[in-house]
């Protein structure tokens, strides 16, 4: 099979997904597949769905499509607050959409009455990360008018945290979104099926906290595709942490000397590197680049450092380990790095099943 490629164990990820389910269902919390981080892939989808995943996340309308087209039978919900420009592919591909505009839900409203369809909205309140939400002051207001444009149904509330500036989902964070939704729920005399209070993040929250409040809902990636929750990064008891392995081929391996040698400008990442000369080293060049991943988040299995990386190489030490050419050296990645790896067109998905 073509290298680079990147190993999928798909029996980890049904039993990442039973077990999540079964974790969160023991206090009425049912949880959203996020699918953005596996690029909507169908195969993986239809695993997330065969195990009782009942809706699929993505910020991505072509990954909604992708998996719409393969018949994977789902409700579809946009991560991504829709932009005025996409307002047309939300209502054609997407049944629930998260929002903050009210401009953006007027032209979504227009375009479901001429379709004939009603759209499933998810109001996203602000409580403090800054990313997406309308404030809690401006959250009766938004609601009022949400509940006057026809083709539209208010579905729920939701928020992020722990995303743009690692804001914890702390109980007093849940609780003031279970106290919004209350108050919803009186003023306008409505009923609000999901409160999604966040992530894989949560997961502290959700082990420390005896009462949930009105909190029935959660987005869940990283924690099915990684076994980690997201606040602290650490691995979730009972799950799999190592879903995913990242195989590369070694095309250079020579003893060069550790130093550059020349005039030193800024290398392709606009740096001027700062190299400690240790004399002559074994050298290896590895069959992808910073196209295909993010080389702070990829860690080697062997014992290799990592030097540096360019486009389409990177280039490790394998003084200890002696590597040849056509040897493979593989990685575990992190979020990020899985998040570009996987979408690249240049690596190669292997599942396992």
């Amino acid at each position: 099979m073509n290298l680079p490629r990147i190993d999928i164990n798909t029996l980890k990820i049904t039993h990442n997904v039973k077990q999540l389910k079964k974790i969160y269902a023991s206090k009425g919390i049912n949880i959203i597949g996020v699918t953005k981080v596996i690029g909507g892939n169908p195969l993986i989808a239809s695993i997330l769905v065969k195990n009782g995943i009942k809706i699929l996340a993505d910020s991505r309308i072509i990954n909604i499509k992708k998996m719409k087209e393969a018949g994977i039978l789902a409700q579809y919900l946009l991560l991504r607050t829709p932009s005025l420009s996409q307002v047309k592919e939300v209502i054609d591909n997407v049944d629930i959409s998260l929002n903050s505009e009210l401009v953006v839900l007027k032209k979504i409203s227009k375009y479901a009455l001429k379709k004939h369809i009603t759209h499933k909205v998810i109001l996203m309140i602000e409580l403090g990360d800054l990313r997406e939400g309308v404030m809690p002051s401006e959250v009766d207001h938004t609601v009022r008018e949400i509940l006057k444009l026809k083709g539209l149904c208010l579905i729920g509330i939701g928020a992020n945290l722990a995303c743009l500036n690692g804001i914890n989902p702390s109980l007093d964070k849940m609780n003031e979104l279970s106290s919004i939704a209350i108050h919803i729920e009186r003023k306008f005399k409505i009923l609000l099926h999901i409160i999604s209070g966040g992530n894989s993040a949560n997961y502290q929250w959700f082990k420390s906290s005896k009462n949930i409040g009105r909190i029935n809902n959660l987005r869940i990636g990283e924690s099915i595709f990684l076994g980690r929750e997201t606040l602290s990064r650490n691995p979730i008891s009972g799950l799999f942490t190592d879903i995913f392995t990242l195989i590369t081929e070694v095309i250079e391996s020579k003893l060069k000397p550790s130093m550059p040698y020349g005039e030193i400008y800024q290398n392709v990442g606009g740096i001027i590197p700062a190299i400690r000369d240790r004399g002559f080293i074994k050298r290896a060049i590895l069959n992808i680049g910073l196209q295909d991943t993010i080389i702070s988040g990829i860690i080697p299995k062997q014992d290799i450092i990592i030097i540096g990386a360019s486009s389409d190489h990177i280039i490790v030490d394998n003084t200890k380990t002696d590597l040849k050419v056509g040897d493979t050296v593989e990685f575990t990645l992190n979020y990020e790095a899985l998040l570009r790896t996987i979408n690249s067109p240049y690596i190669t998905k292997n599942l396992i099943h």
